[in-house]
C-alpha cells in the first residue's frame, strides 16, 4: 500500500483551531479520512510541579504500587472456586495495601539513591509550535475552498499557501 501525496492546506497555532478546521470540513461533507493534523517543530517541555522530598517520594511510590497490587490481588482472588467475588475483593484490598507499602519503600529507596541530584517533581510533554492540516493532493483544492469560509485564521492570519 503506497501513501498518497499530501499537501498542506492550512496552518494553525493551536491544536483546537486545527481540529475546528477539520470539523468544518466534516460538516461540509468533505472526506475527512483523507485529512491529517501534523504537529510541527516539536519541543520537549518539562514543567516543574513541586519540590521532592522523602515524604513525596514515598507518596508517589505508594500511589504507583497500590493499583498494580490491587489488580494482582483481585486476579488471585478470582481463583477461589467457592466464593470468588468475596475473596477477589478481599485479596484485592490486601494487594492494594501491600502494593502501596512496597511502592512507598521503592520510592524512598530510589529517592535516596539519587543523592539530592533531582529534588523536584516534573511533568514532561511534547508541544508542537504549529499544526498543519494536510490532505491528499487530489482533493486539496476543494479543502482550500471549503476552509476559505471558516472564520478561524491560521498562523499569521491566513491559511497556508498551496
Amino acid at each position: 500500500m503506497t501513501e498518497q501525496p499530501r499537501r498542506t492546506v492550512a496552518t494553525y497555532e493551536t491544536y483546537q483551531k486545527a481540529e475546528r478546521a477539520v470539523d468544518h470540513l466534516s460538516d461540509q461533507g468533505f472526506p475527512v479520512q483523507r485529512v491529517a493534523i501534523i504537529g510541527q517543530d516539536v519541543r520537549l517541555v518539562e514543567q516543574v510541579v513541586g519540590r521532592m522530598d522523602y515524604g513525596r517520594a514515598a507518596l508517589h511510590g505508594a500511589a504507583s504500587g497500590a493499583l498494580p497490587g490491587a489488580l494482582i490481588g483481585w486476579l488471585f482472588g478470582l481463583v477461589d472456586w467457592v466464593d470468588p467475588l468475596v475473596s477477589a475483593l478481599l485479596v484485592a484490598l490486601y494487594g492494594l495495601i501491600f502494593g502501596a507499602i512496597v511502592g512507598a519503600l521503592f520510592g524512598l529507596l530510589l529517592y535516596a539513591l539519587q543523592g539530592g541530584r533531582r529534588d523536584f517533581a516534573s511533568v514532561r510533554s511534547m508541544e508542537p509550535s504549529r499544526y498543519d492540516v494536510v490532505v491528499d493532493e487530489e482533493v486539496a483544492d476543494e479543502a482550500v475552498r471549503l476552509l476559505g469560509g471558516l472564520q478561524t485564521t491560521g498562523v499569521r492570519g491566513r491559511p497556508a499557501h498551496t
